[in-house]
C-alpha cells in the first residue's frame, strides 16, 4: 500500500473503515454524520484525502481489483492499532466474496453478510429466488444460449456497466460469465435500507449510459425521483420487501429493474451502497447513520424526504486529452478529483458532477453541462501547456 494520509489524531467522533473501490462518496457521508473515516480505494483523491482522517491507496489498481495482499494488512495500517467500530464496504467484493469472509474474522462487519451477497450475486440462485418469490427475471443461462442475437453477456459479480456486452461479442465462456436475454424499458432502481427482514425505502432512481468502445452500457449517472404510476412503484418495492426477507439483506441496498409501461423485471441486486449516495446526501449524513442503524436491527421510524431533484454524473477521460492531470482548480460541484500528476487515461473516469434542480430531467442536463464544461476546461489547460511547450523548443 502506498503510504497513509493521516489527519489531526484530536477529531472527535467514532472511528469507522471504510474500503471500496471509490471511497469517497462513503467516506463523505460518515464524515457528514460525524464518524471519523478511515478510508481504502484505488484511486485516493484530492476530496478523500481532505473527507478522511486516514486514508490509503489500495496497490494493483482497479484491473487488479482487491486481494488479501493489499486489503488486510491495508485496513491494520489504517486502524493502526485503534479499534474502530466496524467496516463498511462498497463495490469491490461481489466476485469475490471470499474476502468478506475474511474481513468478518478481522473486524465488525457493518453490511451484508458474506452468505447474503453470495447468494444475490450467483446469477442462478438470483434467477431461482426469482422464480420461487414469483418476481419477474430475464430468461438466463450459464452456457451459450443456442442463438446468440438478443442475449447479453455478463461478469458475475461486475458493476458499473463495463461487465455487460452483446453476446454476439463473446468467443469464449469463462466461469464468471453468465448469459441473460435482453430485455426493453426503462432502467429504474429501489433505494432501501433493510434489517434483515423489512426495508424503508429511500427512493426510486434512474440511471444512464455512457457508452466506451467495447462498454455499451458502461454506467453514465444517475438521477432522482423517478416517477413510475403508483401501482408499478408498490410492485418494485414489494419485490424489493421479498429479495430482503428471503436473503437477509442489512444497511442501504438497491436493486435494478427495468420497466416497461405496466410490468417491470428485476436485474440486479447490489448489497451494498452505491453512487446514490451523491443524491441522496444531506448535511447531517442521515444516510450513512442509517445504513450502521439498519445493519444493528434498527430502520428508521419516519421515511426519508428530500427536496428538489437531484443527479450525479460521472465524466469520462475523452480521446487526445493530456497523459497527466495538471493543476486545476476543481468547482464545488465536481467531486473524487484526480490528483495532479496522476495517469490519465482515455476513457476512465476523471471525477463526479453532482447537480440539483427542480426537476430530474433539468437536474440531469445541468449534471452533463458542466461536465462539458469541465472537460472543456481541461482541454484548454492542456492546450495551453502544449503552447508553452512549443514555445520553449523554439
Amino acid at each position: 500500500m502506498r503510504s497513509i494520509s493521516r489527519a489531526r489524531s484530536s477529531e472527535a467522533g467514532t472511528q469507522v473503515l471504510i474500503v471500496a473501490a471509490s471511497v469517497r462518496a462513503l467516506a463523505a457521508a460518515a464524515r457528514r454524520a460525524g464518524y471519523q473515516p478511515l478510508a481504502l480505494d484505488f484511486f485516493d483523491d484530492t476530496d478523500t484525502r481532505e473527507i478522511c482522517s486516514a486514508n490509503g491507496c489500495a496497490e494493483g489498481g482497479l484491473d487488479h481489483g482487491f486481494t488479501w495482499e493489499n486489503l488486510i494488512p491495508a485496513l491494520d495500517a489504517l486502524a493502526g492499532g485503534a479499534e474502530p467500530c466496524g467496516l463498511v464496504y462498497g463495490a469491490g467484493f461481489e466476485d469475490r466474496t471470499s474476502l468478506l469472509d475474511c474481513l468478518a474474522r478481522h473486524w465488525r462487519l457493518l453490511g451484508n453478510r458474506p452468505e447474503s451477497v453470495r447468494q444475490v450475486k450467483d446469477p442462478v440462485r438470483l434467477a431461482s429466488l426469482c422464480a420461487t418469490l414469483n418476481i419477474p427475471h430475464p430468461e438466463t443461462c450459464t452456457g451459450f444460449p443456442p442463438e446468440r442475437a438478443g442475449w447479453l453477456a455478463k461478469r458475475a459479480g461486475g458493476s458499473g456497466g463495463t461487465h455487460v456486452a452483446p453476446a454476439a461479442d463473446i468467443q469464449a465462456v469463462s466461469p464468471a460469465v453468465y448469459f441473460q436475454r435482453f430485455v426493453e424499458g426503462e432502467p429504474v432502481s429501489v433505494q432501501f435500507l433493510a434489517d434483515g427482514a423489512n426495508i424503508n425505502v429511500i427512493g426510486l432512481t434512474r440511471q444512464w449510459t455512457a457508452p466506451a468502445p467495447g462498454e455499451p452500457h458502461r454506467f453514465g449517472g444517475i438521477m432522482r425521483p423517478a416517477r413510475v404510476a403508483p401501482r408499478l412503484e408498490r410492485q418494485l418495492r414489494q419485490a424489493a420487501a421479498s429479495v430482503t426477507a428471503a436473503c437477509g439483506l442489512r444497511g442501504l441496498n438497491s436493486i435494478d429493474f427495468l420497466v416497461m409501461d405496466r410490468a417491470y423485471v428485476l436485474l440486479e441486486v447490489n448489497p451494498r451502497p452505491g453512487a446514490a449516495l451523491d443524491i441522496f446526501e444531506d448535511d447531517t449524513g442521515s444516510s450513512f447513520r442509517a445504513h450502521i442503524d439498519a445493519c444493528c436491527g434498527h430502520l428508521p421510524a419516519r421515511s426519508f424526504e428530500f427536496p428538489d431533484a437531484a443527479a450525479a454524473a460521472i465524466a469520462y477521460v475523452p480521446d487526445g486529452i493530456c497523459s497527466f492531470m495538471p493543476e486545476f482548480g476543481w468547482p464545488d460541484w465536481a467531486a473524487d478529483r484526480s490528483k495532479p500528476g496522476s495517469p490519465l487515461r482515455s476513457h476512465d473516469p476523471l471525477c463526479t458532477i453532482k447537480a440539483k434542480a427542480a426537476d430530474p430531467l433539468e437536474a440531469h442536463a445541468l449534471a452533463k453541462a458542466r461536465a462539458d464544461l469541465l472537460l472543456g476546461r481541461l482541454a484548454h489547460i492542456q492546450d495551453q501547456n502544449t503552447g508553452k511547450r512549443e514555445e520553449e523548443i523554439s
